[in-house]
């Protein structure tokens, strides 16, 4: 799963033309932080997750691979 999300956070990421400032800073956490989870280093909380899912205008679903339909919330 770790895999899967790290994937999908980079490209959900590029997608929206956002920097991982950007999100990191939406999503309350350190740059650094976020770095981590696209680079599959470091799995979030839970809460952090639903932001950036939010963020992203996907579902929790799509971002840990249980479906591939990015669909909105």
């Amino acid at each position: 799963m770790l895999k899967i999300l790290s994937k999908r956070l980079w490209e959900c990421r590029k997608n929206a033309g956002y920097t991982q400032i950007q999100v990191a800073t939406y999503s309350d956490i350190t740059e650094r932080a976020y770095s981590n989870y696209e680079l599959g280093k470091q799995m979030p909380r839970l809460d952090i997750l639903v932001r950036i899912a939010d963020m992203y205008g996907v579902s929790l679903d799509y971002l840990t691979g249980r479906t591939d339909d990015p669909g909105p919330i």
